[in-house]
């Protein structure tokens, strides 16, 4: 019988990040510059980027070196943990084998450190001191503030109001790693004050909190911006997880026949499938690769795939993605993670070109799929992985009427110990659904559709 745990020695961590750039089958737009149109060069970066992460952004190479200063951070949780979930299976009585990856085991509990890590140590061998960001549920904004701490980086996290006032404890996590944290919308800038002076009582978004925290970090030289998803980058950075797995599965003679991984802004996922889509796109296995996202903030389902800011007062250069535009506010649901007006540009370029597929879930079949995995594997996941476990689990109740034996692979992102709120609306009853049935919330992304930036 497969072993319940599959582990990878620490000598035999990955010591590359695998850059997909290099082998789409077709190249994704360029960014460009707001003000001009044309493609932003790394100049434009420079204010907010140290030039590493700059050279990363736009690198053509197939492979990018891990340094030595950041292997050794790593391997406080790396390699991370491969299971096969066989009380899950059993408890689903079906034929199907589900693995997952599970990230949770980071210091800050999820796989958002995987590039927390490099960007804290790019920015302070570039000389910066401080190091600037926005966090929605929290993971983000927990593990910057870890990874400053190596470096010895100060770290300002502007967390969305919603989820600062949903997970207090969150707060403390970051405040216990050093970081300073505000609620956001805040009034500390010019943006916040804006937003504020319209909707005193806005409960936010990552495009406002991002906002703020590019807004403090242009202003002085020596402080910088980080941003946990998104960017090409910080998807390069979590390649390690698929590159881990694909040893993993290899170890016990496996294949996935379905990856499936929740999607926000992108970076779990394309963490977990880029390295996955290079043995498909060689021919050496043919995964369907399925993104999940919640069904009140569809950006890939129902989004419009165009260029667009990645914040709420347009103060970033323009990404091709599937948006719901940039100053839609997302329904305060408790995926907070997963509540972004876009998708990363090179997973919107995957599912737009057809080498990814994607759905939407409603948080409450999102719950119970993660009560029924608590009950089975004994991890409480975090809100945001457990729209991926509940399409697997969908996935595996197919397998159970058809009989077949698939195999299939899923990324726990990360433990839900600080979202015991969330787990107890849905448990009290208290959890409501909305999804893009609501017809406010077809009406609000309309409206902010017709504010996508005008490109001539």
């Amino acid at each position: 019988m497969t072993p319940t745990k599959i582990l990878l020695p620490e000598d035999e961590m990955p010591t590359r990040w695998y850059n997909v750039l290099h082998d789409l089958p077709t190249p994704p737009p360029p960014v460009l510059h707001p003000g001009t149109g044309q493609p932003i060069g790394p100049d434009d970066l420079a204010p907010l980027f140290p030039m590493d992460l700059i050279m990363q952004e736009v690198s053509p190479e197939q492979y990018v070196d891990i340094p030595g200063e950041v292997l050794d951070v790593y391997r406080l949780w790396r390699p991370s943990p491969l299971y096969r979930a066989h009380r899950l299976e059993k408890a689903l009585d079906t034929p199907a084998r589900i693995y997952y990856k599970y990230e949770g085991v980071s210091p800050a509990g999820s796989h958002k450190p995987n590039t927390a890590v490099p960007q804290a140590y790019y920015n302070a061998k570039s000389g910066v001191r401080k190091l600037t960001t926005e966090t929605g549920a929290g993971q983000w904004g927990t593990a910057l503030a870890f990874a400053c701490a190596q470096y010895d980086l100060e770290c300002e996290v502007w967390q969305v109001r919603a989820s600062y006032d949903q997970k207090p404890y969150r707060r403390t996590m970051m405040q216990v790693f050093g970081a300073t944290v505000h609620p956001s919308p805040s009034d500390l800038t010019q943006a916040g004050r804006k937003i504020l002076a319209e909707h005193p009582d806005s409960p936010g978004s990552l495009g406002i909190a991002i906002s703020e925290a590019v807004e403090a970090a242009v202003q002085d030289p020596q402080v910088h911006y980080a941003l946990g998803s998104v960017l090409n980058h910080v998807l390069l950075h979590q390649t390690i997880i698929g590159e881990e797995a694909l040893i993993q599965l290899a170890m016990v003679g496996e294949t996935p026949d379905l990856l499936v991984g929740c999607t926000g802004g992108g970076s779990n996922f394309g963490g977990l499938a880029f390295p996955f889509l290079r043995e498909k796109w060689a021919g050496r296995m043919s995964p369907v690769v399925r993104a999940v996202e919640p069904a009140a903030c569809p950006s890939l389902t129902q989004g419009t795939y165009a260029y667009d800011f990645g914040d709420t007062l347009g103060m970033t250069p323009l990404m091709k993605m599937h948006t719901l535009g940039h100053d839609f506010i997302p329904d305060p649901i408790h995926a907070g993670g997963l509540r972004y007006h876009g998708m990363s540009p090179l997973i919107s370029h995957l599912y737009e070109s057809g080498e990814i597929e994607a759905v939407a879930k409603p948080q409450s079949e999102c719950f119970a799929a993660g009560v029924q995995f608590a009950r089975t594997e004994g991890i409480v996941p975090a809100p945001e992985p457990t729209h991926a476990l509940a399409a697997a689990i969908e996935e595996a109740q197919r397998c159970k009427e058809s009989g077949e034996e698939k195999v299939i692979l899923t990324a726990l992102c990360g433990h839900g110990h600080l979202d015991l709120a969330a787990y107890d609306a849905y448990l009290s009853g208290a959890m409501t659904d909305r999804s893009w049935d609501d017809a406010e919330i077809q009406s609000a992304v309309a409206e902010a559709l017709t504010r996508l930036p005008a490109l001539g």
